[in-house]
């Protein structure tokens, strides 16, 4: 058992530390690129550091943070070969960070035998938290978060279509059959609470790295949307498939899987 407001507090002071005292006020210096147009920070290397050390105190297992992988991609094994493994994204949205967007967030995740099951988001600059347990719902400051049913009507349903190794045309089919099609905020702390709180109806991403993921998509699942690969099979971090369709509920799942893969 490990206290849930634990993991909160710690990615809380880690954004206190190492995150907010830097918003609009990176040096040049302290901006580089892991690959074209792959930004990194300092407050993401510090921040990783500060939330990793502290989260083995809760639950002692690897910590798989999304900077450490970038140095050694052969940390990502422990999602697959560890009973148990936490997963960390210090700065989602890094770029939205560096340009002085407020759409970023501090995520974290529990993985147990391959299946994410607890989650966090933080927005630290509105102060908004966002935890899951797997059974036990998510919630939003304390209040529980439901997602109620999308519209059956294609032409109602609003989504985003992330491009990236997504069949050819996906976005032009999208954009013919739904309301409104968007590229999102480019940060899954902001976009999956969009979709379970139900200003979004549906997204489809092409990559599908697991900092990225698991914490939103079984926020999702406990909302009562639904998270699938685009052949039907459930997400787990440490499979390496592309493509992932989130929606409200099966049916739009069904719908949005007919108008963008079929």
């Amino acid at each position: 058992m490990f206290e849930v407001d634990a993991v909160t507090e710690i990615l809380r002071e880690a954004a206190e530390a190492a995150i907010l005292p830097r918003f609009r006020s990176l040096a040049e210096d302290e901006v580089s690129e892991k690959g074209p147009g792959d930004l990194v920070t300092v407050a993401d290397r510090e921040a990783e550091e500060l939330i990793g050390a502290r989260l083995r105190g809760v639950v002692a297992a690897p910590v798989v943070g999304e900077e450490a992988v970038s140095a050694d991609p052969g940390l990502l094994r422990a999602l697959n070969e560890e009973e148990t493994a936490w997963l960390v994204d210090p700065v989602d949205g890094t770029r939205n960070f560096v340009n002085g967007d407020t759409r970023f967030g501090v995520m974290a995740a529990l993985v147990h035998r391959g299946e994410t099951v607890a989650s966090w988001i933080l927005r630290p600059t509105e102060e908004r938290v966002y935890v899951a347990e797997r059974g036990s719902g998510t919630w939003r400051d304390g209040a529980r978060v439901r997602r109620g049913a999308a519209p059956t009507d294609p032409a109602r349903m609003r989504g985003l279509v992330l491009t990236t190794a997504l069949p050819a045309g996906a976005r032009r089919r999208a954009e013919e059959a739904f309301a409104s099609v968007g590229p999102g905020a480019h940060c899954s702390a902001v976009d999956y609470p969009h979709l379970f709180e139900g200003e979004l109806d549906f997204i489809a991403f092409g990559q599908t790295c697991p900092w990225d993921h698991a914490p939103g998509t079984l926020m999702l699942a406990e909302a009562g949307g639904t998270s699938l690969r685009p052949g039907g099979d459930g997400y787990r971090p440490g499979d390496e498939t592309v493509g992932l369709l989130n929606a409200a509920d099966g049916e739009c799942w069904k719908t949005a899987r007919s108008l963008l893969f079929d």
